[in-house]
């Protein structure tokens, strides 16, 4: 049997060894939960380190990101500043910051084009009233030429009219950059007609020197003779803008492989690469034209002449710099816009310069072409071409003659003849560009027939004294410039 005390020893010695184990256990655990403790007090740290790292990361997105890529939206030379944490990028918290910086882009440039095109809209509707008025009083202007016949108040009606049309020019030149189309479609023209038509519309159209090597003949289409007046119209104005003003713009009319070529070349500032990159992309009309790109206030030329481009399949170019130091711009009219018109016929405008090549029919080598049996025994004044007939010359003019070379000689005239005064149109009814550089020519010679009234008998008359007259009014006036073409 076993004792008692046997007993209890064993007793004692199990609870020992019970208390032993349970107190290891005890201490274990407690080491687990010291080490438990620091962990969740690292996680807290770690926890609040990128709560401060997002806080700080969006309020670097709202303060800097997001005003920069709204900025950008309008400026796109303008760089977006990256995350504040470059360890971010490619994580999903940094794609998500980047989509929020897309989304606002995207939502902004949208925006911006709705409020571009709804001031657009409510611009090209008061153009329009300003048109109408504006023809309105074109009509009125000249139905009192053609009312009047006194020198002085002709060369004032004149005056007045040639104002009304640069107002109509820069009227017409918003309504083309709104989205209006250029007006009315036109018959077939001389293309130098077009070309002097939009001289005509300028200020400064005496510093211009046109240089028609075309063939005889040489038209445009009817739906692109407006266009390209606008064009050159808008060209020249650039031209003569950044040019000093005792300087000339050249416009040459030359045939080239897929068509005619119109070039500009001023003796002005030129332009830097950037500003030449600039000039080219609006003349392209490849990018939406936006009112906000334009400046402030709006220069429109080169917009309008983009928008012109892109509608009637036209190209221009001003890449390149001017032989006198200033800038080329080069207008190309293909091939399938133009057309050919008997000068016989339909003969050019008289204030038109004479083309410096001969007619393919009457070209040295080649046969003459029969005279039809309904052709005039004599042609206008102003046809051009060898085959055109010789019209008895006015009063005061001395016909060319020719030197031992063969070389014809000018002689000066001692007095225009005045054109006569042309059918009023109907109310609305824009003008022609042959019509308004026939208003020129007849402005100038309304100036020197009061010029030759108001001097006393036997003094001579200086043919070009009505154009000095009416220069003396266009420097003043190219002083002010509002806001029309400019690079």
């Amino acid at each position: 049997m076993i004792e008692v005390p046997d007993l209890v020893a064993g007793a004692l010695a199990a609870g020992t060894l019970s208390a032993f184990a349970l107190g290891g256990g005890l201490v274990r655990s407690r080491r687990r939960q010291h080490r438990q403790l620091a962990e969740i007090a690292a996680l807290r740290t770690r926890l609040d380190g990128t709560a401060r790292a997002f806080t700080a990361e969006v309020e670097h997105l709202a303060a800097r990101r997001v005003p920069a890529a709204a900025r950008q939206v309008a400026h796109p030379h303008l760089s977006v500043p990256g995350p504040l944490q470059p360890l971010t990028v490619g994580t999903p918290l940094g794609i998500a910051l980047e989509n929020v910086v897309l989304a606002l882009q995207s939502e902004a440039a949208a925006q911006r084009t709705r409020i571009d095109a709804a001031a657009q809209a409510g611009m090209r509707g008061a153009v329009r009233e300003i048109q109408a008025a504006l023809y309105r009083l074109q009509d009125a202007l000249r139905g009192l030429q053609q009312r009047y016949d006194e020198p002085e108040l002709a060369q004032t009606l004149f005056r007045l009219d040639h104002e009304n049309e640069q107002s109509l020019r820069r009227a017409q030149v918003a309504a083309v950059v709104c989205g209006a189309w250029v007006g009315l479609a036109r018959e077939e023209s001389h293309l130098v007609d077009a070309v002097t038509g939009g001289q005509a519309r300028l200020a400064g159209y005496h510093r211009v020197q046109v240089h028609n090597h075309l063939e005889p003949g040489t038209a445009l289409v009817s739906h692109a003779v407006e266009p390209v007046a606008v064009i050159v119209a808008e060209l020249l104005d650039n031209a003569l803008r950044h040019s000093a003003p005792d300087t000339e713009v050249v416009v040459s009319l030359e045939h080239v492989h897929h068509g005619v070529c119109v070039t500009v070349d001023d003796a002005g500032l030129g332009m830097t690469l950037d500003e030449r990159d600039r000039a080219q992309r609006l003349v392209a009309g490849d990018d939406p034209i936006l009112l906000t790109d334009l400046g402030d206030p709006p220069r429109m030329g080169l917009a309008a002449i983009g928008r012109l481009t892109r509608q009637f399949d036209l190209s221009v170019d001003v890449s390149s710099a001017s032989p006198y130091g200033g800038v080329r711009a080069v207008l190309r009219v293909d091939s399938h816009l133009l057309s050919r018109l008997d000068p016989a016929d339909r003969p050019p405008a008289a204030s038109a310069p004479r083309t410096t090549r001969t007619s393919r029919r009457t070209a040295p080598g080649r046969p003459a072409a029969p005279v039809p049996a309904h052709a005039p025994a004599h042609a206008p004044a102003h046809a051009y071409g060898p085959d055109a007939g010789a019209p008895e010359a006015p009063p005061g003019h001395q016909e060319p003659q020719e030197d031992a070379d063969g070389l014809p000689q000018r002689r000066r005239r001692t007095r225009a003849a005045a054109p006569a005064p042309a059918q009023a149109p109907a109310p609305g009814a824009a003008r022609r560009p042959e019509e308004a550089a026939a208003a020129l020519g007849a402005l100038q010679s309304g100036t020197a027939a009061a010029r030759a009234a108001a001097r006393q008998p036997g003094e001579s008359v200086r043919p070009d004294a009505a154009a000095d007259d009416f220069d003396q009014y266009d420097d003043t006036d190219q002083i002010h410039d509002e806001g029309g073409a400019a690079r």
